[in-house]
């Protein structure tokens, strides 16, 4: 049980900073991107690259990685997204062809063989009896951390009250002055830096190669679509969720049967209550 209760935690704060910064440029800029996941494979490859190539510090070359990322969602949002906004298939089609892009760019530098990005932290703990690695432990602290942050930034800022003004009613919010695309570029920025960091923490003890963008949009979408388009807290409550529900299957069952829980929970929200859990109008 004390397994299930840590691991769980730890997968899900992974799936909450994928989520959150998904649902977030929903949210605000009304678009689905399929380039999310890339973001998390850039994150993670970043890192592998400065430190291993470039020789860089870790701690110097994940905050480079996170940066690095965050300007290129901006450059994909101002450059791409931005001129075809007002398309959502344009944007989906645009989106998918940038994580095509990214994909087969990873394969061409680093080749299809798997990565290993190091860990910050090498040493196991105990708690409550169970061996867990250093590593997993600071991914569910900086998971926490992140959130958190974000979540005051946009309840405590005046860049965060134009995140919310725009997120409810945007056409009212240019009327009163703010700047909409300078919003949707920062809300890009912080939504591919939250992905990268997701990368970044996992990479030491999940798999890092050219196509594990996949595997996390179909996860953040899964996210979104229980806790509910647009709403921050309908996404960490269905992140843990979901990263509860594998962790049950995979000690209950198999490993090979965690990623139908994502598919299953989004047919089940689709059918049942198809808004999420809590909404769009819950959004923030």
């Amino acid at each position: 049980m004390s397994e299930i209760l840590i691991f769980g935690a730890v997968t899900g704060s992974i799936y909450a900073m994928l989520a959150v910064g998904f649902t977030l440029i929903f949210g605000v800029a009304r678009i689905l991107n399929l380039a999310h996941g890339s973001f998390y494979a850039l994150g993670a490859y970043g890192t592998y690259a400065l430190t291993s190539v470039a020789g860089l510090p870790l701690w110097q070359a994940a905050a480079l990685s996170v940066l690095a990322v965050a300007i290129f969602g901006v450059l994909v949002e101002r450059i791409l997204i931005r001129p075809m906004r007002k398309s959502q298939l344009a944007v989906l089609m645009i989106s998918l062809a940038v994580a095509l892009i990214v994909e087969q760019m990873l394969f061409l530098v680093f080749g299809s063989e798997y990565r290993n990005v190091p860990a910050f932290i090498d040493e196991k703990f105990t708690i409550a009896g169970v061996d867990i690695a250093g590593q997993r432990l600071l991914t569910l602290a900086v998971g926490a951390v992140a959130i958190g942050a974000l979540y005051l930034f946009i309840q405590t800022s005046r860049l965060g009250s134009a995140i919310l003004a725009i997120s409810q009613d945007p056409e009212a919010a240019q009327y009163m002055g703010i700047p909409a695309d300078r919003v949707f570029s920062l809300v890009m920025a912080l939504s591919a830096a939250l992905a990268a960091l997701a990368g970044i923490m996992a990479g030491p003890f999940l798999s890092v190669n050219p196509s594990m963008h996949l595997l996390p949009l179909v996860k953040a979408f899964a996210i979104v679509v229980v806790g509910g388009l647009g709403s921050i807290p309908g996404s960490i409550l269905a992140a843990f969720m979901l990263g509860y529900a594998e962790t049950l299957v995979a000690y209950l069952i198999s490993t090979s049967w965690t990623e139908i829980v994502s598919v299953l929970a989004t047919l089940l929200m689709l059918v049942l209550r198809p808004a999420g859990m809590f909404g769009r109008r819950a959004a923030f």
